[in-house]
């Protein structure tokens, strides 16, 4: 669905790339989780694959067409939905639904069944006639998503669907777009939350400093040679002849109760445990890889996904 190849933007009197030689494919079908810290890059990427910023430097084709010069091709199958709420507060849900399909030139016959599909789709049948200006956060999001599945999207950009909402409607977006996405449409989803990512996404993607760190499945991330760490706690005080041995591995960091090797190939991993064996260095946890996609992103990035 997307090809990138050598992407670069730079934002006008900026001193350094926002994007820099970024390459990227996201296969069709897929529910694709883009993750960076803020100012990584990730709300450039969107904005241009959504039309909005022009591609500087690079190729960039969605759904087999040239975004350079298909952009409004691109724009009639795709669809943005932004972290800020995009509508009308002092409009009623149906009023909203019908301008934006006016925005987006739907054929005037096929509006209200257009409209009938989105209310389903979002939950929000009881409220078409309400102002959302009156509107919980939840239910606000949801209307965001309901015009942003006006235009039946191929490929839609969920930007922080799920930001100040209450656990249920939370639980109601995410089953919604993973809905979505089993009907066929391509997403791509920017979280904070990286719990939501690991629960939603078939792939992922790091972002940091305006290049891609790595992409694949969660199972390939997580169980990847790349970044993976040993951590061993040991189950007594060491000798100062055991704890001098093990000080001679290469790259260990040794602690009080026990060390820690930051990357560590499987290899690597084989010698630390029979070295232990060998001292008669009784371990009493050891813990292998990352644990969960959070860790994977502070070890690629080294910094908290909401740093600045």
């Amino acid at each position: 669905m997307i090809e990138i190849e050598r992407l670069t933007f730079r934002y006008p009197g900026a001193p350094v790339d926002a994007l820099s030689e970024l390459s990227l494919r996201v296969r069709s079908g897929s529910l694709f989780g883009l993750l960076g810290p803020n100012g990584s890059g990730k709300t450039t990427l969107v904005s241009i694959l959504a039309g909005i910023l022009p591609a500087q430097r690079g190729a960039v084709t969605i759904d087999g067409l040239e975004l350079a010069h298909n952009t409004r091709a691109i724009q009639s199958t795709s669809s943005l939905v932004p972290q800020e709420y995009a509508f009308y507060p002092r409009l009623s849900v149906l009023e909203n639904l019908r301008f934006f399909a006016a925005v987006q030139a739907i054929p005037a016959h096929e509006v209200p069944s257009r409209i009938d599909e989105v209310l389903t789709i979002s939950g929000l049948g009881d409220a078409r006639k309400r102002r959302a200006e009156h509107f919980s956060g939840g239910m606000k999001r949801r209307l965001n998503f309901a015009i942003g599945m006006l235009n039946r999207p191929r490929l839609l950009f969920l930007d922080e669907p799920t930001v100040g909402i209450d656990p249920q409607s939370r639980a109601f977006i995410l089953d919604t777009v993973r809905r979505v996405n089993a009907q066929g449409t391509t997403v791509i989803y920017t979280s904070h939350y990286m719990e939501e990512v690991e629960a939603l996404c078939d792939e992922i993607g790091v972002m940091d400093h305006g290049r891609l760190l790595i992409q694949g499945s969660l199972a390939r991330l997580l169980g990847g040679e790349h970044g993976r760490e040993l951590v061993c706690t040991f189950s007594a005080s060491l000798a100062a002849e055991q704890r001098a041995r093990l000080a001679t591995l290469d790259g260990a960091e040794l602690r009080a109760d026990g060390l820690k090797l930051s990357p560590c190939s499987e290899t690597e991993l084989r010698s630390v445990l029979e070295l232990c064996r060998e001292l008669g260095v009784g371990l009493g946890r050891v813990k292998y890889g990352h644990g969960n996609l959070e860790e994977l992103f502070l070890h690629m990035t080294q910094r908290s996904l909401r740093d600045d």
